[in-house]
């Protein structure tokens, strides 16, 4: 019996290994001039902590912040820039550093985050891509959800979480279609926005991602339509 016991830790040792690695290799790495030009804003302040980027504005925070997780194996840094517009506007964006580079792996509470960020009063929490998965099961101990390209594989049509839905249009990956179909999965009153021209990479500034559709919108007008569309509701 017992080498059934060494044949199963053998098998459960190796899985763990072969995560590690892939979780590993081919992180997508953040766009360096987007994020330079992030970094050399005097409106923004930034701190990198270990668990978590934290972005406020320098001349004060309005007391609404957004926890926001990364897609699967996304520098978390390729976000900063798109959405530093909410960061303009007043808000704390507090964007997580996965473990694995894997939000639905990562099983700290979003407390560890929101205590980051103490000033603040008001907090949603929201994601891209597979990251979005991982903030709707988290939703409920915030009460707001934003989903950035993303769709909930839980069900919280039950729940009077306010949610958020941004998408874009020429998404490959999280397609209209796909959030259509799982919309049944959502609170009756959620919103959803559609920015035109907007791939699934376009949420982030990381690459073109295989399998996606071919943006037509600039990097300014994004992170202008995800700042339009995410400060009003951050504000509720």
């Amino acid at each position: 019996m017992a080498w059934v016991f060494g044949v199963l830790g053998a098998i459960i040792v190796l899985a763990v290994i072969a995560l590690v690695v892939y979780s590993q290799v081919g992180v997508m790495a953040a766009e360096p001039e987007p994020l330079a030009a992030m970094r050399a804003d005097p409106a923004i302040h930034i701190v990198d902590d270990s668990a978590a980027i934290v972005l406020t504005p320098a001349s004060g925070a309005n007391g609404d912040g957004l926890v926001f997780y990364p897609g699967a194996k996304v520098d978390p840094w390729a976000y900063a820039a798109k959405l530093s517009g909410l960061v303009a506007e007043g808000a704390t964006v507090v964007i997580v550093k996965p473990w694995l580079n894997l939000a639905l792996f990562d099983l700290r509470p979003v407390s560890t985050f929101t205590a980051l960020a103490p000033e603040v009063d008001q907090w949603a929490v929201g994601g891209h891509s597979l990251g979005g998965v991982k903030a709707c099961q988290v939703a409920g101990d915030v009460g707001r959800l934003i989903l950035f390209a993303s769709y909930c594989a839980t069900d919280i049509s039950g729940t009077p979480i306010p949610v958020l839905s941004i998408a874009g249009s020429e998404d490959g990956l999280s397609t209209p279609q796909k959030i259509a179909d799982n919309r049944h999965l959502l609170p009756a009153d959620a919103d959803l926005v559609e920015i035109a021209g907007a791939s699934h990479s376009s949420f982030g500034d990381y690459g073109l991602q295989p399998g996606d559709g071919t943006p037509t919108i600039s990097d300014e007008d994004m992170t202008a339509q995800i700042s339009h569309a995410a400060v009003p509701f951050l504000g509720g």
